[in-house]
């Protein structure tokens, strides 16, 4: 029996799940989302505010999503109910970002400026001038859209300049040695 799968989701208070045969529909303060299952590997109750989510049979693939599920749709409740957070850091002389309407305007260093425009759901914020925060409900979505914009201009090894997660610490090379140990 997979450890997550087994336990069961509360829902909290202003939250409304809705099972279907093969979908579960999450409607909460902060939106609504909506997520296919698999009907054939997984059966998804919801039995007294709690969502509870079973396995069909003990195949590999009937293992592998139990778990899954279960996370998909906590995932889901935290979403709707608390949102995702995901924030990124810029470092290097003259690296900045702007928030101009819904788009984030980027000097990464390159030879012209770096537009990013987020997509649908997804909430771009910047404090001063280093820091962007990206806000959502879906959490798949606010990581890859904090994996985009970190892509522009990843962290590189000698001197740490570009975009990095929050916390996120960069393990750097030495530069050239010299010639001090060669004869």
């Amino acid at each position: 029996m997979s450890r997550i799968g087994k336990l069961p989701v509360t829902v909290p208070q202003g939250v409304d799940v809705t099972v279907g045969t093969d979908e579960v529909m999450v409607k909460g303060p902060k939106g609504e989302l909506r997520q296919q299952i698999l009907s054939a590997v997984v059966e998804v109750k919801l039995e007294g505010g709690q969502v509870l989510v079973a396995r069909r049979g003990d195949a590999k693939t009937h293992r592998a999503a139990h778990g899954l599920t279960r996370t998909l749709i906590a995932n889901m409740i935290e979403g709707v109910s608390k949102g995702f957070r995901k924030s990124l850091e810029i470092q290097g002389v003259g690296y900045r970002a702007a928030k101009s309407g819904e788009k984030l305007n980027l000097s990464l260093g390159y030879s012209h400026p770096v537009v990013f425009e987020a997509p649908r759901g997804i909430a771009l914020s910047v404090e001063g001038q280093n820091k962007i925060h990206v806000d959502g409900i879906d959490k798949q979505a606010v990581g890859q859209v904090a994996a985009e914009i970190r892509d522009l201009r990843p962290p590189e090894p000698y001197k740490g300049k570009g975009i990095r997660y929050e916390g996120e610490t960069i393990r750097k090379k030495l530069g050239k040695a010299g010639k001090a140990g060669k004869k």
